[in-house]
């Protein structure tokens, strides 16, 4: 028995050494030099099942909709024969328009075969905020929603992030001289669809830890990291947390998922706290496609309060989103490799679900928008 037991104690003691022991390939330089991130693109040896979608299951409301200016017949031609191959039945055009610039696009899409298929919203000047801003800016709206728009946004990540106020200083969302905006808006009865900062690893270190590296290299405007310019993620974060609770009758819908589709529990706390609250999936799908089970299962869970949004006006792209959301398809590419290095899977989400969000929840949302063709 005691020779059992001293030999049990010398394998146990052994143990910490052996798990010191260097792994394969740890310290080892590559005998080649190695390629830089954009040169290396190994192709992938895995042979699995693909469907491609190229045209969405249902009829699709693209609430987050940047097409070109709609005011001349040709670009409405375009665009629409492009959402015709797509089954896209209504474009929300969120691409900063009031005034003059709303009513024209509002006249032109009227004007042609496409009526009924586009959608405005209106824009806000936050620029030079100062005593008195907020009820010239709540006016604005009022009359371009007399005019035809039916929402606010995009509400563009420069609030929050860089515009300035008269006196110089940050226009921070929660400001309370915006409040007439948000009340006006409660009043009306239209959403506010607002683009709060950008990723959270564009606030964070550019270095080889930063999983955004290479879109952070390519791009210089989406550098944050320069405390003396700009507010941290949470800063941000707070101010609009604090926004929206303060105005608890608006109707607020988070574009990008509120940049926490790589959070979702975040996310679904705000949406448990907030019913007010509602957000859209435009510029996020790397995100959704890498955790497959989990996304499925919020999507399922917060299937009421989702919306379809796409962000940039690129047709090829859409379908990424629909093999995302209509089969479970594996490991296969995102569109935009500075993005994302790794691939996507889909979520298999059922008819129930994806008739919601790509349509059902943006009617009840938007009541002005045609009914068009959409499914029960």
């Amino acid at each position: 028995m005691r020779r059992w037991f001293v030999l049990g104690l010398g394998l146990i003691s052994a143990a910490p050494a052996a798990a010191q022991r260097p792994r394969p390939g740890e310290g080892r330089e590559p005998e080649f030099p190695p390629p830089s991130i954009v040169e290396y693109r190994p192709r992938s040896t895995l042979v699995v099942p693909a469907h491609p979608v190229p045209r969405a299951r249902y009829p699709v409301i693209d609430l987050h909709g940047h097409p070109p200016a709609l005011v001349s017949a040709d670009a409405i031609e375009r665009v629409g024969a492009a959402l015709d191959s797509l089954n896209i039945q209504v474009m929300v055009n969120v691409s900063g328009t009031s005034g003059d610039r709303l009513t024209a696009q509002i006249d032109g899409v009227r004007a042609s075969r496409y009526r009924g298929r586009f959608v405005m919203f209106a824009s806000l000047d936050l620029r030079n905020v100062g005593p008195g801003s907020g009820a010239r800016i709540a006016a604005q709206l009022e009359a371009d929603v007399q005019a035809g728009a039916l929402g606010v946004g995009e509400i563009g990540k420069g609030f929050g992030l860089s515009i300035r106020k008269t006196d110089g200083s940050r226009l921070t969302l929660d400001d309370p001289e915006l409040d007439p905006v948000w009340e006006t808006a409660a009043r009306l009865g239209i959403p506010v669809l607002i683009h709060v900062g950008d990723p959270a690893e564009f606030f964070e270190p550019l270095d080889y830890q930063n999983e955004r590296w290479l879109e952070l290299a390519l791009f210089a405007n989406r550098r944050y990291q320069d405390r003396s310019r700009f507010p941290s993620f949470e800063e941000l974060m707070a101010e609009r947390d604090r926004l929206l609770a303060r105005h608890p009758r608006t109707t607020w819908v988070l574009a990008h998922m509120g940049w926490h589709a790589n959070d979702l529990a975040r996310l679904g706390r705000m949406l448990d706290s907030m019913p007010n609250l509602y957000t859209e999936v435009g510029a996020i799908l790397y995100d959704l496609g890498r955790q497959p089970r989990a996304a499925r299962e919020f999507f399922l869970k917060y299937q009421d309060r989702l919306l379809f949004g796409k962000d940039a006006f690129q047709p090829d792209e859409y379908p990424y989103y629909w093999r995302v959301f209509e089969t479970f398809d594996e490991y296969f590419d995102y569109y935009r490799d500075y993005h994302a290095f790794w691939k996507l899977y889909g979520l298999g989400l059922p008819d129930s679900v994806l008739k919601k969000v790509y349509c059902q929840n943006a009617l009840k949302l938007v009541p002005g928008i045609p009914k068009g063709a959409f499914p029960d």
